[in-house]
C-alpha cells in the first residue's frame, strides 16, 4: 500500500508541474495594457498624420503637365524663408525666384527685386531653393514669381500670404472684354486618404469661356465661391494668367478648395465682373477616418488605464500560496493517514478514506448462514 501510495502522489506531483503554466509564456495584465498602448498610439499617429498640415501650393500650369512651383509655407512675415520647389522645367536652366504684390498685374514693377533669388535647374528640370520673405512695393494678394532668364520665355506662380503687409482689391479689367461661359463646368479630381480622416477636400473646377466683348481680357480676376445649406457663398479671387482675344475662347482652370472636416452637399459659384457665370453642385463625402479615430481612442485608453490598474494591484497585493502548494500539503497529509494506519496497533483503525462510523468490521464471519428449512 505504502508504494501505490506514493506512485500516486509522485504522479499528480508530475501531472501539477506540466500543466501549470510558464512565468515566461503566460500573458500577464502588463503586457495586455502594454499592447493597448501600442495599439492607441498607432492610432493616434495615424490621426496626426491625417491633420491637414501645410499643404504646398501648386500652380495650375502643373496640371497641364507644364511647370510647376511649390512652397513649403502658405504664410510667413518680413525676415522669414520659405522653400520654394519647382518641377517640369527645363533642364539647366536659369531661374529667378521673386515675391510680387497685387498678384504681379504690374510686371517686375511689383516685385522684390533686391530680395530676389537665382537657382538653376538639374538635369531633370527639378530646383530647390531657399527665398527669403521681403515684402513688395504693391500690396497683396502676393505671389511667388518663377520665371526662366535664359532661352525661351516660361514662368509659373504660387500664392504667397506677406504677414502684416498691405493687402488691396486687385485692378478692376477693362470694360472693353466680357466673358461667357461655353461649355458646362467640371470638377476634376477625386479625394484622397487624408481627405477620408478630415484633410480639406480639393477639386478643380474646369470650364471654357468666350470673350465676347470688342478687347482683348489680360489675366483675368475670376471670383470663386463656395457655399453650404442656406449660408451666403464665401468669395474669393483667383487670376487666370494669360491673354484672350475678342473673340477667342480658352480652357480656364480653377482651384477650389474647402475647410478641413467639410461634408455634405456644396455650391460651387464663379463670377467675373459681378456677374454669376456658373454654379456647379460639390458632394462632399463624410470623414469617416475621424469618427473610427474617436471610436478606437474611446476604446482604447479606457482598456490601457484598466490594463494598467489590474496590473498595479496585482503587484502590490499581497501573495497568497497557490493551488499546487495546497495540493502538495493535502498529499503530504494523505501520505501521513496512511502510514498511521500501516503502523497502527488497534484493529480497529480506520482507513483514511472511511468515516469510523463506516469502516468495515474486522470480525466479519465467514460462516455461511443457514439455508431454509435446515436444521
Amino acid at each position: 500500500m505504502n508504494g501505490e501510495t506514493v506512485t500516486d502522489t509522485a504522479t499528480d506531483a508530475t501531472t501539477d508541474t506540466a500543466t501549470a503554466p510558464s512565468p515566461a509564456t503566460a500573458p500577464t495584465p502588463a503586457r495586455r495594457a502594454l499592447a493597448a498602448l501600442v495599439l492607441g498610439a498607432l492610432c493616434l499617429a495615424l490621426a496626426l498624420a491625417a491633420l491637414p498640415a501645410a499643404p504646398a501650393l501648386a500652380t495650375p500650369a502643373a496640371a497641364d503637365g507644364g511647370p510647376s512651383v511649390r512652397l513649403s509655407e502658405k504664410q510667413a512675415g518680413k525676415g522669414g524663408t520659405l522653400t520654394v520647389t519647382g518641377r517640369g522645367w527645363r533642364a539647366k536652366t536659369l531661374l529667378t525666384l521673386l515675391i510680387c504684390g497685387q498678384n504681379m498685374i504690374g510686371g517686375t514693377n511689383s516685385c522684390a527685386n533686391g530680395d530676389g533669388r537665382a537657382v538653376t535647374t538639374d538635369a531633370h528640370g527639378a530646383f530647390h531653393k531657399r527665398l527669403p520673405v521681403a515684402e513688395p512695393p504693391k500690396p497683396c494678394p502676393c505671389v511667388v514669381h518663377v520665371a526662366t532668364v535664359t532661352g525661351p520665355a516660361d514662368a509659373a506662380d504660387a500664392a504667397f500670404t506677406v504677414a502684416g503687409h498691405p493687402v488691396a482689391p486687385l485692378p478692376k479689367e477693362s470694360a472693353g472684354g466680357r466673358l461667357t461661359v461655353l461649355a458646362a463646368p467640371r470638377l476634376a479630381g477625386s479625394s484622397g486618404l487624408l481627405t477620408w480622416f478630415g484633410a480639406p477636400p480639393q477639386r478643380d473646377l474646369t470650364l471654357t469661356v468666350g470673350n465676347v466683348g470688342s478687347a482683348p481680357v489680360r489675366n483675368p480676376v475670376f471670383q470663386i465661391g463656395t457655399s453650404h445649406g442656406v449660408f451666403a457663398p464665401e468669395w474669393q479671387d483667383q487670376q487666370w494668367r494669360g491673354t484672350l482675344p475678342a473673340g477667342k475662347k480658352a480652357q480656364v482652370t480653377l482651384p477650389v478648395e474647402l475647410a478641413a472636416g467639410a461634408h455634405g452637399d456644396y455650391l460651387v459659384s464663379l463670377r467675373y465682373g459681378g456677374k454669376l457665370l456658373v454654379e456647379q453642385p460639390w458632394g462632399v463625402g463624410r470623414p469617416w477616418g475621424v469618427t473610427l479615430f474617436w471610436v478606437l481612442l474611446c476604446v482604447v485608453i479606457p482598456t490601457a488605464v484598466f490594463r494598467i490598474g489590474m496590473a498595479v494591484v496585482d503587484r502590490v497585493r499581497p501573495r497568497r500560496p497557490g493551488p499546487a502548494a495546497h495540493r502538495r500539503g493535502g498529499t503530504r497529509k494523505a501520505r501521513g493517514s496512511v502510514r498511521s494506519v500501516a503502523t497502527g496497533d488497534g484493529e480497529n483503525a480506520a482507513l483514511p478514506w472511511f468515516t469510523p462510523d463506516t469502516a468495515p468490521s474486522t470480525t466479519t464471519s465467514t460462516e455461511r448462514p443457514p439455508s431454509k428449512g435446515s436444521a
